[in-house]
């Protein structure tokens, strides 16, 4: 892997979205650092991706893994409150990873976050978020917002878990009114969105959805459907 070749930092190359978005970037021959939780975790990319310790005890550490980067496209966030894994400190560690960015002379952020985000939002998932998405937007840095409602894909935990509960459950318990809408974006396309965002300049902030419209009740109809589940209601 040549020096010459651009940099780019990708917070947890390894997982879900994290993995599309290191393989685009690497077929477009970028050189790619990640920060990452699991330096060990198993991974398709051999040695073709550096790998740097996410350790926000060590700001130094943060700012040197981030020195003379390009971009940084940051997927870090955690599911739900587990143990020491909370919101408020997915929080405060995004904002230590923008500071540190900044310091570092990164040019720009693309940041995947979540449709709807709201600072006034009784759920800390949405208002972490949008905590988030406020911290970049003052931060001074360019920067590009991404916002997916569901992302699907081959890994993707909403559509697996709806459709595994659908073959192994005989009643589907729907959140709420289940007409809510949703529009699912393909796992491939937001990579590609994310790395076409990374080369303009102008500051963004993107609905990142794909082109079908559905209701949560009515994509889990057709999920169901999809593999030969029936189940007697959906509630």
């Amino acid at each position: 892997m040549s020096d010459t070749q651009e940099l780019d930092v990708v917070t947890g190359a390894f997982g879900y979205t994290g993995k599309y978005i290191t393989r685009r970037l690497l077929d477009a021959g970028r050189r790619v650092r990640t920060i990452t939780g699991h330096p060990k975790r198993g991974n398709g990319f051999a040695n073709q991706v550096e790998t740097a310790p996410m350790d926000f005890s060590d700001r130094a550490g943060l700012v040197r893994s981030l020195r003379g980067a390009s971009v940084l496209y940051n997927t870090y966030w955690v599911r739900f409150n587990h143990g020491r894994a909370t919101f408020d400190e997915a929080v405060t560690n995004s904002k230590m990873l923008i500071e540190c960015a900044k310091e570092a002379g990164v040019r720009r952020i693309v940041h995947l976050s979540i449709a709807n985000p709201s600072l006034d939002s009784h759920l800390p998932y949405y208002s972490g978020k949008a905590l988030v998405e406020k911290a970049i937007i003052e931060s001074g840095l360019s920067y590009a917002i991404l916002r997916p409602t569901v992302i699907f894909g081959i890994e993707d935990i909403l559509i697996n878990n709806i459709a595994w509960f659908a073959r192994h459950f005989p009643v589907f318990a729907i959140p709420g009114s289940g007409e809510y809408r949703v529009q699912p974006i393909f796992v491939e396309d937001l990579a590609e969105l994310a790395t076409n965002s990374a080369s303009q300049e102008k500051k963004l902030v993107l609905d990142a959805v794909g082109p079908e419209v559905f209701t949560f009740e009515d994509l889990a109809r057709k999920i169901a459907t999809a593999i030969c589940a029936r189940p007697n209601s959906f509630t």
